[in-house]
């Protein structure tokens, strides 16, 4: 008899996080920053032109997208693009790996479901019939998605790098918004960023 109030609990607690998800109009983006810099006060002139190393050259299409992204994280702290007389130029990079996060508490072969043959098996708690199979109510962990963002500044005169900056972080949302938001991390109090690894949070809508 207990079983059922605990089922009701459970999916009554399941229906008010989707309410709360979907009446939710922008989402969190909570970034691990980095920040390297020489540079002293304001960037005068604000110039700049990208480079690209040989391997990002062979993934011309993917690193285009990835600078359309920086771009415009650019331009919100000052910086101009423009292909000729730039004072710096600027490496864009980013990296993604995938991973589907296991608890052992939430099994469902081992919590919620059962196992055993056709003759009987366990079963939370008491012995039943039939085979291995998850809980019904059984929900996959979610795939997480570790990203990084890098950028590097350096003076186009000299090749020195005057600036080096890179945000982590670790989400269910693989998509390029938010990847944009994680360079808008990483430029974080540019030119002169605290130092030390700090999280930095950036709002953008869902």
């Amino acid at each position: 008899m207990q079983s059922l109030p605990r089922t009701l609990s459970a999916l009554l607690l399941t229906a008010a996080a989707l309410c709360i998800a979907g009446c939710s109009t922008s989402r969190l983006v909570d970034s691990n920053v980095q920040s390297f810099s020489s540079l002293s006060g304001p960037v005068e002139p604000s110039t700049y032109r990208f480079e690209r190393l040989p391997s990002q050259q062979a993934r011309a299409t993917e690193q285009k997208q990835l600078e359309d992204l920086a771009e415009q994280a650019l331009a919100r702290v000052g910086l101009r693009r423009t292909d000729e007389a730039a004072r710096f130029t600027v490496q864009i990079g980013s990296h993604t790996a995938r991973e589907l996060r296991y608890d052992p508490w939430t099994d469902p072969w081992l919590r919620g479901g059962y196992w055993g043959g056709p003759y009987g098996g366990w079963r939370g708690g008491y012995w039943g019939a039939g085979w291995l199979r998850p809980h019904p109510l059984y929900l996959p962990p979610p795939t997480l998605y570790l990203r990084e963002a890098s950028i590097v500044i350096r003076d186009a005169a000299s090749g020195k790098v005057v600036y080096e900056t890179r945000a982590v972080h670790e989400g269910v949302w693989p998509d390029d918004a938010t990847l944009g938001a994680m360079f808008d991390a990483a430029l974080r109090d540019f030119p002169q960023p605290l130092a030390g690894i700090r999280r930095v949070d950036v709002e953008i809508p869902r």
